[in-house]
């Protein structure tokens, strides 16, 4: 059984996320700056077995598709190019950078360290993973 990543998609950052080899948890695994992705997880997969790649896939309240969505898409074509034998899915991430930010501050960090984006987009793609593990157990 290989690894589950899940990435937070950003114009200039994209947070990533994986799971434990027996796909049970997610944690943080880090913030890469949007134009070194594809090297960041060519690297990873050289070194990990990873069975999916989820995507955040941001949406609006009436569920109609984000206006990111049209930046995502290259995106996702990309990676269905360079990693064939991974499969890529798509996970609502409707609210986890707020998720993330409340994440934040029940967890004690302080405000300065709250302004770091970078936190909170591994935090939002931990969320958007943790969510679709718990969605494949029902």
């Amino acid at each position: 059984m290989g690894r589950l990543l899940a990435i937070d998609f950003g114009t200039k950052r994209i947070g990533i996320a994986e799971t434990d080899p027996m796909q049970i948890i997610a944690s943080a695994l880090d913030t890469v700056d949007n134009n070194k992705i594809i090297a960041f997880l060519q690297d990873y997969v050289s070194r990990e077995d990873v069975d999916e790649i989820i995507v955040g896939e941001p949406k609006q309240k009436d569920n109609s598709p984000s206006e990111s969505e049209k930046e995502i898409l290259p995106f996702i074509e990309e990676l269905v190019k360079k990693f064939p034998n991974i499969i890529i899915k798509r996970f609502d991430e409707r609210f986890t950078s707020k998720m993330a930010f409340q994440t934040m501050i029940d967890s004690g960090i302080g405000k300065k360290a709250r302004r770091n984006k970078g936190l909170i987009d591994k935090i939002s793609a931990t969320i958007i993973l943790q969510s679709y593990l718990d969605s494949k157990s029902f």
